[in-house]
């Protein structure tokens, strides 16, 4: 009896484990599917199987980005938004209170265009970089010494895929 009670539970061990193995598919296929839609273009998928574990790597000491982190702190906490609209599209903007929408309204010269490269001033992530962490003098933008390390290269990695820049890492 206790045999056939074990033998269940690894058959029942080795579905759940194939089902994670779906799952985790599933999920990387959604997000390739993701950036798709969004026209982020991927790197080459190499020949090893999607739910084998990556190799090791050694960190490089710089902090990589993660896209769709990027965009939760453009779009919430950074407020990155308010100005630059939802996403980066001007013409989308979140509701705001009227006194501060009014201010945005003042601001001048009035907030980039994020998602056209030809007018941005700032041409490096180092600059860019030190924009957010210190603001942007010349104009409305102020200062955001609340981000993280690793929140600024999410913000940096997602402001490259909404400008459609081939070198994200620049």
């Amino acid at each position: 009896m206790e045999r056939q009670d074990n033998a269940r539970e690894g058959k029942v061990g080795a579905k759940v484990v194939q089902g994670l193995k779906t799952v985790r598919l599933n999920l990387h296929l959604i997000l390739v599917l993701v950036f798709v839609c969004l026209g982020v273009q991927l790197p080459h998928i190499s020949d090893t199987p999607a739910w084998a574990e990556p190799p090791a790597t050694q960190p490089s000491g710089k902090p990589k980005g993660n896209i769709l982190r990027g965009r939760e702190i453009f779009n919430g906490k950074g407020v990155c938004y308010y100005c630059h609209g939802i996403d980066g599209y001007l013409n989308r903007t979140p509701r705001l209170e009227a006194d501060t929408a009014k201010l945005i309204a003042k601001l001048n010269p009035p907030p980039s265009d994020l998602r056209n490269p030809d007018v941005l001033r700032l041409k490096s992530n180092q600059e860019r970089g030190r924009a957010i962490r210190e603001g942007h003098p010349g104009t409305g933008m102020f200062p955001d010494t609340t981000m993280t390390d690793q929140d600024l290269a999410d913000t940096l990695l997602y402001l490259a895929l909404i400008r459609k820049d081939p070198h994200p890492e620049q």
